[in-house]
């Protein structure tokens, strides 16, 4: 058990260092001996769980979308909003998060994305999505896969577009613009005046996920 433990720790230190070289330096720019200088392990461990950096980016690829325990809420619409906001609060402190981004750009790398990062947020929006349809949350016209990947792509204009001209420091107003001008479109008008899309909602939900693991 100790054993798969001290594993589970390397391969995660292994991605995390791996994670700041990719963020930093791109993937080409990038090399192993950068990734071990920075993890603190050896060629050998390295390989023992990843065999190439093709490898490494499909590891950072597959920590894009986890499941972090936001609170439910009264309507579906309000999750997936808590989770798109959460994730521009997070994307700028996080470095795995940060990586993928960045590496999810590159041309060269499409084909190792599997469908990538972008389409697992766009399938978990469209499941969030197709739930509120149920719930009668949002107009019959609603095609949940189409808005999953309309809400995706936009999300990534407002990330790319941020970072030039922030650092991401605005990303958070921006997404929040995203849905005050999409969910009226979407929502019944009884369930969309009672949604919150605040430009600091991602940082309250957040709050709220650490208060409740801390109490």
């Amino acid at each position: 058990m100790a054993q798969q433990v001290r594993g589970i720790r390397t391969r995660g230190a292994i991605l995390e260092a791996a994670a700041e070289v990719f963020a930093q330096h791109g993937y080409h720019g990038a090399s192993i001996a950068q990734i071990l200088e920075r993890a603190h392990v050896t060629r050998g461990a390295l390989y023992f769980h990843f065999s190439s950096k093709e490898e490494l980016v499909q590891g950072i690829f597959a920590q894009q979308v986890t499941e972090q325990g936001y609170p439910p809420r009264t309507y579906k619409l309000q999750e997936l909003v808590d989770e798109a906001m959460a994730l521009a609060c997070r994307l700028p402190q996080e470095m795995m998060l940060r990586a993928g981004a960045k590496l999810a750009m590159e041309p060269q790398l499409q084909e190792l994305m599997d469908d990538g990062p972008w389409e697992a947020w766009a399938q978990r929006f469209a499941e969030v999505v197709a739930v509120a349809k149920t719930h009668g949350e949002v107009y019959p016209h609603v095609v949940p896969d189409d808005l999953g990947h309309f809400l995706v792509s936009s999300w990534i204009g407002a990330q790319v577009v941020s970072e030039m001209t922030s650092g991401w420091k605005d990303l958070e107003q921006r997404i929040s613009m995203i849905f005050g001008y999409t969910l009226p479109s979407i929502a019944l008008p009884a369930i969309f005046a009672q949604l919150d899309f605040g430009p600091d909602r991602g940082t309250r939900v957040l709050d709220e996920v650490r208060e409740s693991v801390g109490g």
